[in-house]
């Protein structure tokens, strides 16, 4: 059974599921207010990561700007914190949060 990475907009859940349905449905049952952005096939074992708890909410889509200075780094995790600081003006440890998050999640 693949495993899925789910991320809403309050938590990133990652689930075996037979497939894609299912693993919105797994969503569904444990978060009904949370909303699905993304939905991906992945590897290894389930956990869960509220955002919250990493101080990853509000407008701003730290995802998405991490993803970005990662792949400007070149995979360079110091450098991509130094970018991501610099384009959000959060500080050194929130910027070291949402970048390591989104290592973990394979950017």
């Amino acid at each position: 059974m693949p495993l899925f990475e789910v991320e809403t907009d309050s938590h990133i859940i990652i689930t075996w599921a037979k497939d894609s349905d299912d693993a919105s449905s797994v969503v569904t049952e444990a978060y009904p207010t949370d909303t699905v952005l993304r939905l991906t096939k992945r590897p290894r074992d389930t956990w869960v990561i509220s955002k919250g708890a990493l101080g990853l909410s509000g407008e701003l889509d730290p995802c998405h700007t991490a993803r970005d200075c990662l792949s400007k780094s070149e995979g360079d995790k110091v450098h991509a914190i130094r970018l991501y600081m610099h384009e959000t003006g959060v500080d050194l440890e929130q910027a070291r949060k949402v970048v390591e998050s989104n290592m973990v999640m394979g950017w």
